[in-house]
């Protein structure tokens, strides 16, 4: 359950509507018992008590009568006023809003299918997201601190409230349909523990995780992470190739981030595949008006750099292509 999840706000109403009916029952008898009337012209003398509408009394009364009467008002209007207390306070706090926008994340959520779960959304988190905005990659995130709840709220992401470690939350933010899982939190304790949880709940998911010290490399590894990335060594490689080759790094960003007509994709070969199974010639992904096939990454890691015609695609290969959008949708077409 999300932490600051809010049951039906209408749900408030229950005790005030069961005062009221009790209230109801209670007028009836009483004039049936006091003054004999009957249940219409009771129910009828009832309602116009409680309610305050000014009307005459249906019938003469007695004082009994009237004293009983007027216990039917204090008691009416008391809850009556309590009954506005609850819908003043519903609007105050913007409960109704609040529901309708955690049950129309709770639509969203349900129809996702191949998303990524972003745990985190502090610094790194945040850029993650950003990327994933800007490539048009379905994703949702998990968060638990308050800060980064606070703009998560404000921006109107797709979340869940809660531990990323918790089994729970992660099939709330639908596990067994998701692509991949970055954990990005900034504790590797936590990111092992999340790892542990998502790696046993989704055999097959693509999990990425961020390790602050190299010594937790190893166990994120052991968790059950396909890569796992230290911010500060990919800080220190980045740095150190853009003083010794800043021009390269310079191309490869412009073709990561679309800033040109050539780009960049990675294509998986998987059981759907129409070219699972055939060599590149034979699957036309050399095809001159095609993308260009910089390299071919099996699944156990090796990599074939400008492969030949004859290099065969099996399941779970990874094609990287250099070309123009036209191009690389040729490609796609092809090996799909």
């Amino acid at each position: 359950m999300n932490r600051r999840r809010i049951a039906n706000p209408l749900l408030r109403f229950r005790l005030p509507a069961m005062l009221l009916a009790a209230v109801i029952v209670y007028g009836v008898v009483g004039y049936v018992l006091i003054n004999h009337w009957s249940l219409i012209d009771s129910f009828y003398m009832t309602i116009i008590t409680i309610s305050t509408v000014g009307y005459g009394e249906v019938h003469p009364q007695g004082s009994v009568g009237r004293l009983f009467t007027s216990t039917l008002i204090v008691t009416g209007v008391g809850i009556l006023l309590f009954g506005f207390g609850v819908f003043a306070d519903i609007l105050a706090d913007n409960s109704l809003g609040i529901f309708r926008r955690q049950r129309q994340m709770e639509r969203r959520l349900s129809d996702l299918r191949d998303h990524f779960i972003v745990c985190g959304y502090g610094r790194i988190g945040t850029e993650i997201v950003h990327e994933f905005e800007e490539h048009d990659v379905s994703f949702m995130i998990v968060e638990r601190n308050d800060e980064p709840l606070d703009r998560l709220h404000k921006e109107e992401k797709l979340h869940v409230e809660g531990d990323a470690a918790s089994e729970e939350i992660l099939k709330q933010a639908g596990i067994e349909r998701a692509k991949g899982l970055i954990c990005a939190v900034d504790s590797d304790e936590r990111a092992v523990y999340i790892t542990l949880a998502a790696r046993a709940l989704n055999p097959k998911l693509y999990i990425i995780a961020r390790a602050g010290y190299p010594e937790s490399i190893r166990r994120l590894e052991l968790a059950g992470a396909d890569r796992v990335i230290s911010p500060y060594r990919m800080a220190g490689h980045l740095m150190a190739e853009l003083a010794v080759r800043p021009a390269l790094v310079d191309v490869l960003d412009t073709l990561h981030h679309g800033e040109s007509e050539i780009g960049l994709e990675e294509l998986l070969v998987n059981p759907r595949t129409n070219a699972a199974g055939k060599t590149l010639t034979d699957a036309g992904l050399l095809d001159p008006s095609g993308a260009k096939l910089l390299a071919v990454r099996r699944r156990n890691g090796s990599l074939h750099v400008n492969p030949d015609g004859g290099l065969k695609l099996e399941e779970g290969d990874l094609v990287i292509a250099l070309g123009s959008e036209q191009q690389l949708l040729a490609t796609a077409a092809r090996l799909n």
